[in-house]
Protein backbone atom coordinates (compact mmCIF):
# COMPACT_ATOMS: atom_id res chain seq x y z
CA UNK A 1 0.00 0.00 0.00
CA UNK A 2 1.09 3.29 -0.99
CA UNK A 3 0.35 6.09 1.21
CA UNK A 4 -0.92 9.49 -0.65
CA UNK A 5 1.17 11.80 0.71
CA UNK A 6 -0.34 15.59 0.66
CA UNK A 7 2.36 18.60 0.58
CA UNK A 8 1.11 22.01 1.79
CA UNK A 9 2.94 25.46 1.72
CA UNK A 10 4.35 26.56 5.08
CA UNK A 11 2.46 29.77 5.96
CA UNK A 12 5.59 32.40 5.71
CA UNK A 13 5.21 35.73 6.70
CA UNK A 14 5.24 37.35 3.47
CA UNK A 15 2.25 35.53 2.34
CA UNK A 16 0.51 36.84 6.10
CA UNK A 17 1.58 40.63 5.32
CA UNK A 18 0.06 40.27 1.72
CA UNK A 19 -3.08 39.27 2.93
CA UNK A 20 -3.19 41.44 5.95
CA UNK A 21 -2.53 44.56 3.66
CA UNK A 22 -5.28 43.13 1.01
CA UNK A 23 -7.44 42.84 3.78
CA UNK A 24 -7.08 46.82 4.83
CA UNK A 25 -7.04 47.74 1.41
CA UNK A 26 -10.44 46.53 0.74
CA UNK A 27 -11.94 47.74 4.01
CA UNK A 28 -10.51 51.25 3.29
CA UNK A 29 -11.41 51.41 -0.32
CA UNK A 30 -15.21 50.45 0.73
CA UNK A 31 -15.09 53.19 3.24
CA UNK A 32 -13.67 55.71 0.97
CA UNK A 33 -16.45 54.90 -1.72
CA UNK A 34 -19.37 54.87 0.94
CA UNK A 35 -18.14 57.92 2.09
CA UNK A 36 -18.18 59.87 -0.99
CA UNK A 37 -21.42 58.47 -2.07
CA UNK A 38 -22.73 59.91 1.34
CA UNK A 39 -21.74 62.95 0.83
CA UNK A 40 -22.11 63.73 -2.71
CA UNK A 41 -25.86 62.73 -1.98
CA UNK A 42 -26.28 64.90 1.29
CA UNK A 43 -28.64 67.44 0.80
CA UNK A 44 -27.43 69.87 4.03
CA UNK A 45 -29.19 70.91 6.84
CA UNK A 46 -32.28 72.16 7.56
CA UNK A 47 -31.01 75.42 9.56
CA UNK A 48 -27.53 76.40 9.65
CA UNK A 49 -27.43 77.32 13.64
CA UNK A 50 -30.05 75.27 15.67
CA UNK A 51 -29.61 77.31 18.46
CA UNK A 52 -30.24 80.66 16.06
CA UNK A 53 -33.86 79.09 15.46
CA UNK A 54 -34.81 78.35 18.76
CA UNK A 55 -34.61 81.95 19.36
CA UNK A 56 -36.51 83.31 16.38
CA UNK A 57 -39.19 80.71 17.22
CA UNK A 58 -41.11 82.99 19.98
CA UNK A 59 -41.60 85.49 16.91
CA UNK A 60 -42.68 82.57 15.03
CA UNK A 61 -45.38 81.79 17.41
CA UNK A 62 -46.04 85.53 17.91
CA UNK A 63 -46.52 86.01 13.91
CA UNK A 64 -49.55 83.62 13.68
CA UNK A 65 -51.02 84.18 16.52
CA UNK A 66 -51.46 87.76 14.55
CA UNK A 67 -51.63 85.98 11.74
CA UNK A 68 -54.77 84.06 13.19
CA UNK A 69 -56.11 87.23 14.80
CA UNK A 70 -56.49 88.90 11.40
CA UNK A 71 -58.95 86.15 9.96
CA UNK A 72 -57.63 86.66 6.14
CA UNK A 73 -58.82 83.42 4.03
CA UNK A 74 -56.20 82.98 1.71
CA UNK A 75 -56.83 80.03 -1.07
CA UNK A 76 -54.26 78.71 -3.36
CA UNK A 77 -54.32 76.44 -6.05
CA UNK A 78 -51.56 74.82 -7.86
CA UNK A 79 -52.31 72.92 -10.78
CA UNK A 80 -49.80 71.01 -13.62
CA UNK A 81 -49.26 71.94 -17.00
CA UNK A 82 -48.34 69.61 -19.57
CA UNK A 83 -45.00 71.19 -20.40
CA UNK A 84 -44.44 69.96 -16.94
CA UNK A 85 -44.61 73.60 -15.21
CA UNK A 86 -47.03 74.39 -12.40
CA UNK A 87 -49.46 77.24 -11.89
CA UNK A 88 -49.86 78.26 -8.82
CA UNK A 89 -52.86 81.42 -7.91
CA UNK A 90 -53.71 82.47 -4.55
CA UNK A 91 -57.27 84.39 -3.68
CA UNK A 92 -56.71 86.59 -0.71
CA UNK A 93 -59.70 88.12 1.25
CA UNK A 94 -59.48 90.05 4.74
CA UNK A 95 -62.22 88.93 7.16
CA UNK A 96 -64.83 91.02 5.69
CA UNK A 97 -64.43 89.10 2.07
CA UNK A 98 -62.67 92.55 0.60
CA UNK A 99 -60.29 91.57 -1.51
CA UNK A 100 -56.62 92.02 -0.29
CA UNK A 101 -54.72 94.16 -2.59
CA UNK A 102 -50.57 95.18 -2.46
CA UNK A 103 -49.40 92.34 -1.32
CA UNK A 104 -46.40 91.01 -2.38
CA UNK A 105 -46.59 87.55 -2.69
CA UNK A 106 -43.67 84.91 -2.73
CA UNK A 107 -43.52 81.33 -2.40
CA UNK A 108 -41.06 77.95 -2.88
CA UNK A 109 -42.17 74.36 -3.83
CA UNK A 110 -39.77 72.60 -1.52
CA UNK A 111 -39.04 69.28 -1.64
CA UNK A 112 -39.45 67.33 1.51
CA UNK A 113 -36.05 65.33 1.39
CA UNK A 114 -33.70 67.15 -1.05
CA UNK A 115 -33.14 71.24 -0.70
CA UNK A 116 -31.32 70.97 -4.21
CA UNK A 117 -34.31 71.17 -5.76
CA UNK A 118 -36.72 73.77 -4.53
CA UNK A 119 -38.09 76.46 -6.66
CA UNK A 120 -38.43 79.83 -6.13
CA UNK A 121 -41.83 81.29 -6.83
CA UNK A 122 -42.60 85.27 -7.65
CA UNK A 123 -46.26 86.02 -8.20
CA UNK A 124 -47.62 88.91 -9.31
CA UNK A 125 -51.00 90.22 -9.06
CA UNK A 126 -53.30 89.44 -11.63
CA UNK A 127 -56.11 90.99 -10.23
CA UNK A 128 -57.77 92.52 -6.79
CA UNK A 129 -56.85 89.86 -4.37
CA UNK A 130 -55.77 87.48 -7.24
CA UNK A 131 -51.91 86.66 -7.70
CA UNK A 132 -50.50 84.82 -9.95
CA UNK A 133 -47.39 82.68 -10.69
CA UNK A 134 -45.44 79.72 -12.62
CA UNK A 135 -42.70 77.39 -11.82
CA UNK A 136 -40.85 75.60 -14.76
CA UNK A 137 -39.16 71.98 -14.71
CA UNK A 138 -41.29 70.99 -11.74
CA UNK A 139 -40.56 67.42 -11.41
CA UNK A 140 -43.49 64.61 -10.24
CA UNK A 141 -43.95 63.35 -6.35
CA UNK A 142 -44.40 65.35 -3.21
CA UNK A 143 -43.61 69.30 -2.59
CA UNK A 144 -44.20 71.31 0.09
CA UNK A 145 -45.98 74.50 -0.46
CA UNK A 146 -44.64 77.65 0.99
CA UNK A 147 -46.34 80.96 0.27
CA UNK A 148 -45.72 84.10 2.01
CA UNK A 149 -47.30 87.48 1.71
CA UNK A 150 -45.35 90.45 2.83
CA UNK A 151 -47.11 94.04 3.76
CA UNK A 152 -44.81 96.74 3.57
CA UNK A 153 -41.53 94.82 4.00
CA UNK A 154 -43.16 92.35 6.85
CA UNK A 155 -44.41 89.36 6.54
CA UNK A 156 -48.22 88.95 7.23
CA UNK A 157 -49.08 85.60 5.89
CA UNK A 158 -46.87 82.24 5.87
CA UNK A 159 -48.66 78.79 4.61
CA UNK A 160 -47.17 75.78 4.35
CA UNK A 161 -48.89 72.68 2.69
CA UNK A 162 -47.91 69.33 1.44
CA UNK A 163 -49.09 69.01 -2.26
CA UNK A 164 -48.23 65.96 -4.65
CA UNK A 165 -47.98 66.49 -8.31
CA UNK A 166 -48.28 64.29 -10.77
Amino acid sequence: MTEARTTQKPLTGRFVLIVTLAFFAVVIGVNIVMMRLAISTLPGTEVDSAYKASLAYQGEINAAHDQDARSWKVDARIERRPDGAAALRVEAHDRDGQPLTGLAFSGRLERPADQRQDKLIAFAELDKGEYGASATDVAPGQWELVIEGDLQGKRVFLSRNRVVLN
